[in-house]
């Protein structure tokens, strides 16, 4: 992750008994680029600008993170066959594809971190700048530490021989590098309420917040979890809670599901922090002809994501408000997770969708999760995913200790309402390893997972040219 320096030059040779001149027209440095407010914009756009590639948060993250109970990759072999079964190596094309990816993101924040507070411009608008960079690193690092567990941890512009072959970090540091670079994006960013409309999309203090519950929740339940995690966890969903309450036309739990995923009201007033994509010539994103089905011929999909018949018969006989956005049935039968379909778009166009990293019902969830892991015998605790359950139409059946009595009954609960809720939406794979429930899940479909394949292997091509990494045991 050397630092890439643009360098543009005419070479001019006037005869060939002449000495060859090199004119540098455009010479782009640190030194002579973070100069303006303008600079420091550019820069962060620059960093943002991963996440929507296709082997990022267009497609991978949800091959990687999701063939688990909701859908199945068709066919179920090669790289997304392998990651559907628990078969895969360090050879697999998404397993790098992952890692690449985060780099590359991590690359960006850096230089965004090392380069904009030495510009002289507004104090907040800075702070401001650096903060969404220091979000974008951590959530990167979390991406990292998840999926492959002692990784790299690189902070900075890297230019000496040494940071070119870094070695694993140990997860237990990697988190705690996440929860300040988060720390410092809830202390530094803007409230949701005010992000200008021009920059939709930038992040805010209730986004780093909601990140950091997430990331507490998961370092809970790993062998080097901190005793507060779930109490931090807890306290952080109450902050976005709070200013919900606060700013209840910024962000609340909205009443219809439905429109959370219709493309003419995204980045409406539940979604906290989203990936954005639009019509051409601005980003699209495949994520509809992915997972539309090929018997629909009128979408255009490619039918490459199959809806399980188990996940469509999961749901409550009554949730079929979530039903009917989540999974649809196509004439020749099968299913299709169908919460991504843009009808405005030509049939086999790319989508206008965003991809939702964080929005508030999972808060709610988590708030509910967390109360559950600091004391099972909490009432309270039913309140969050009661909340989820009644927008779904459910509130005839809301969760009590009558209907979940033990704290494995009330997991189990949230194992299924959190994929009701947010299947397909880049969760899952880590709600059922933090729940522990991943190997239990995919042994009723007949794939055997060893504690090994709780991380992914890293990629074989970083193996053959960092000398200094190891390989995850089990590889």
């Amino acid at each position: 992750m050397k630092q890439a320096i643009l360098y543009i030059a005419l070479l001019s040779c006037v005869a060939c008994n002449k000495q060859l001149i090199e004119t540098p027209h455009s010479f782009l440095t640190p030194s002579n680029f973070y100069k303006t407010a303008a600079d420091a914009q550019s820069a962060l756009n620059g960093a943002f600008s991963p996440l929507q590639a296709q082997t990022y948060y267009q497609r991978t993250v949800y091959i990687i993170a999701e063939p688990m109970d909701a859908w199945y990759p068709n066919p179920i072999s090669g790289d997304r066959g392998d990651l559907y079964a628990g078969t895969y190596t360090g050879t697999n094309s998404e397993v790098t594809n992952w890692w690449t990816n985060i780099y590359k993101l991590v690359k960006n924040a850096n230089d965004v971190i090392a380069y904009v507070p030495g510009i002289n411009m507004d104090v907040n608008a800075r702070n401001n700048i650096v903060g969404n960079a220091t979000f974008l690193r951590g959530m990167a690092y979390f991406d990292l530490v998840r999926a492959y567990g002692d990784v790299p941890l690189v902070l900075g512009p890297n230019s000496d021989s040494v940071s070119l072959f870094p070695k694993r970090t140990p997860s237990a540091q990697v988190y705690q590098q996440i929860i300040a670079d988060l720390q410092n994006a809830e202390t530094n960013c803007v409230h949701l309420g005010q992000i200008p409309s021009a920059q939709v999309g930038m992040v805010s203090s209730e986004a780093a917040s909601a990140m950091l519950a997430r990331v507490y929740l998961q370092r809970g339940s790993t062998s080097f979890a901190d005793p507060q995690d779930h109490q931090n966890a807890l306290a952080e969903c109450n902050k976005v809670i709070a200013y919900s309450q606060a700013n209840p036309t910024v962000l609340t739990l909205v009443p219809s599901y439905a429109s959370i995923f219709n493309v003419s009201t995204k980045n409406g007033p539940e979604c906290i922090f989203s990936i954005q994509f639009g019509a051409a010539p601005n980003p699209v994103n495949l994520t509809n002809r992915m997972f539309d089905p090929t018997t629909l011929p009128q979408f255009g999909g490619y039918g490459s994501l199959v809806g399980l018949n188990s996940y469509y018969s999961s749901f409550d006989p009554e949730d079929t408000l979530r039903r009917n956005v989540d999974i649809g049935t196509s004439s020749g039968g099968f299913h299709w997770i169908s919460k991504y379909r843009d009808p405005g778009v030509k049939a086999g166009a790319s989508g206008r969708n965003n991809w939702i990293v964080l929005r508030y019902a999972d808060v709610l969830l988590m708030q509910s999760e967390a109360l559950n892991d600091i004391n099972p015998t909490d009432p309270t605790k039913f309140n969050g995913i009661n909340q989820v359950r009644t927008r779904a139409g459910l509130a005839d059946k809301l969760l009590s200790f009558t209907t979940t009595p033990g704290p494995d009954d009330f997991v189990t609960a949230l194992v299924n309402e959190r994929n009701w809720e947010l299947g397909a939406e880049g969760q899952r794979r880590w709600d059922l390893i933090r729940l522990g429930r991943y190997q239990s899940i995919k042994a009723a479909q007949g794939y055997t997972i060893d504690n090994n394949h709780l991380l992914l292997p890293l990629p074989q091509s970083e193996l053959d040219v960092n000398p200094n990494l190891t390989q995850n045991p089990g590889y």
